[in-house]
């Protein structure tokens, strides 16, 4: 009986010193709401520790220990750590230097920008002494419209076959079947980072055209049909943006159907992810799709060399997409 009063003892104190707690919370809740200033609750963990021994008395012992919690999200924070978690390893994604531009990125977009500028500058300059604009202006819109067909090709062929050793192109294979897996990381990709292999794969093939080509019709296209396939990361990035992010000018053009739209591409990185491949306007995405198109292509592909495309399997590790987590330094 008598090493029982002691534990009983012990019981009393802790629930007198765990009712104490509660009401210095209570208080401090109704504070925080009056003030609008950062305040944390740091609730208190108590440990009742009751010792029997030989000595004369038994002493009950209270402990308490405060346990450091960070403060909740009501607030944007200051320094944001975003991270991707593989099954491997956790890197992190606003300190990664692969997503920085570089001076050499920077360069070749240089390079591109100037390469597309001077078959317009050169096909308004030879409508303006001829006076005949329908020509270049018709012309620049065909090369709008089958630059996106073009940027659904290119997108359906190395989403589907080769890998990151594929000879010339297996950069970009890795690149895009990366992003099914990690699709937000284009939003964080450095704007000359982005779109440098573009802009050096236009720099070459246009600059030849630009060198030796006079005729204002021709130039108005390859000027417009580059440019808009040099800038389709850029739009591809827009599609996967987030609209309070956007500018209002990208968010009109999205809404216009001008610029591939973030619900349209959305649907590209859903099951069965073989639709919706073009990335400049969208445009051709509903006639492609509808017509079958990327499928009789796999087909002839598959009978006329054995080769299955990635959209035929069931989606695996490589397709699905993982959450970005980010990690939040508590306020001190």
């Amino acid at each position: 009986m008598s090493s029982i009063l002691p534990q009983n003892h012990a019981i009393r104190s802790s629930q007198r010193a765990l009712d104490k707690i509660g009401t210095i919370q209570r208080r401090s809740s109704t504070n925080r709401a009056k003030n609008t200033s950062r305040q944390v609750l740091l609730p208190a963990r108590v440990y009742c520790i009751s010792s029997s021994s030989s000595s004369s008395s038994n002493i009950a012992t209270i402990t308490t220990k405060r346990t450091s919690v960070s403060e909740p999200l009501t607030h944007d924070p200051l320094t944001p750590i975003t991270k991707i978690k593989t099954s491997n390893n956790t890197r992190s994604v606003l300190n990664d230097p692969s997503l920085k531009s570089t001076w050499a990125h920077r360069a070749w977009m240089a390079s591109g920008c100037t390469t597309v500028l001077i078959p317009l500058a050169r096909s308004a300059a030879g409508a303006l002494d001829s006076h005949t604009w329908a020509g270049p202006l018709i012309a620049g819109f065909i090369g709008y419209i089958l630059s996106d067909l073009a940027s659904g090709i290119y997108h359906w062929g190395i989403d589907n076959y080769g890998s990151a050793k594929t000879p010339v192109f297996g950069a970009q294979i890795d690149a895009f079947q990366g992003h099914h897996k990690w699709p937000w990381t284009i939003t964080r990709r450095e704007f000359s980072n982005n779109l440098h292999s573009l802009a050096r794969a236009v720099t070459f093939t246009v600059l030849p055209i630009d060198l030796f080509c006079k005729d204002p019709t021709t130039l108005a296209f390859v000027g417009v049909c580059s440019g808009c396939i040099m800038f389709s990361q850029q739009f591809h990035s827009w599609a996967h943006g987030t609209k309070s992010k956007l500018p209002s000018m990208v968010l009109a053009l999205q809404d216009a159907g001008i610029l591939v739209s973030r619900e349209q591409h959305a649907a590209h990185h859903r099951v069965p992810y073989n639709n919706n491949y073009c990335i400049v306007s969208g445009i051709w995405n509903s006639i492609l799709d509808e017509s079958k198109f990327f499928e009789l292509l796999e087909m002839i592909f598959f009978f006329k060399f054995g080769v299955r495309p990635r959209s035929w399997s069931e989606p695996n590790s490589e397709w699905i997409e993982e959450t970005e987590i980010q990690s939040i330094p508590a306020s001190h």
